[in-house]
């Protein structure tokens, strides 16, 4: 049987399986620069206050919205006019008519698989508290996708035939 994001249009999904598509990268939670004139997106690795450096998640994802009024509630109706969320977000990936990739959490069925290809902000960020201008932290690495780790190669035993 196909997995629910394969088969279901993100409005058909249920609220659990909307939220499962996170991976917890954290990406979105860093603050972003618009030039007015050109209207192109500047990534910084400033963190919203709220984001947990070390899980990537929010610490308080129930009242966030509170908590810093310009948070955006994403929906599937709000994907058409979003065009900041990262190009490894689920959201936007499945909104555009990609798959998910094979090291999101619901592939491998681990949450840690994201830090470990290297997709999440774990130990990239600045908290905004304490970061100061964010035209000083702009970085290029959140809006793009990383290369992931090959597997390992297998060493494999090679063994000599003697003459007989």
């Amino acid at each position: 049987m196909d997995p629910f994001w394969q088969t279901k249009s993100l409005a058909e999904m249920s609220r659990a399986e909307w939220e499962s598509l996170c991976d917890g990268c954290g990406r979105c939670c860093l603050h972003k620069l618009r030039d007015d004139a050109t209207n192109e997106i500047s990534w910084t690795n400033v963190a919203c206050r709220l984001l947990d450096s070390e899980s990537c998640r929010c610490s308080d994802y129930a009242n966030r919205r509170r908590r810093v009024p310009d948070c955006i509630k994403l929906t599937p109706q709000a994907l058409d006019d979003i065009d900041w969320l990262p190009p490894t977000c689920a959201y936007r990936r499945l909104h555009n008519g990609e798959d998910l990739p094979a090291w999101h959490p619901l592939r491998t069925g681990d949450p840690d698989s994201v830090h470990r290809a290297g997709i999440s902000v774990r130990g990239r960020t600045i908290d905004e508290r304490h970061a100061g201008p964010l035209e000083h932290h702009l970085t290029a690495w959140p809006g793009r996708v990383p290369r992931t780790p090959q597997p390992a190669a297998r060493k494999v035993a090679v063994t000599r035939r003697g003459s007989s």
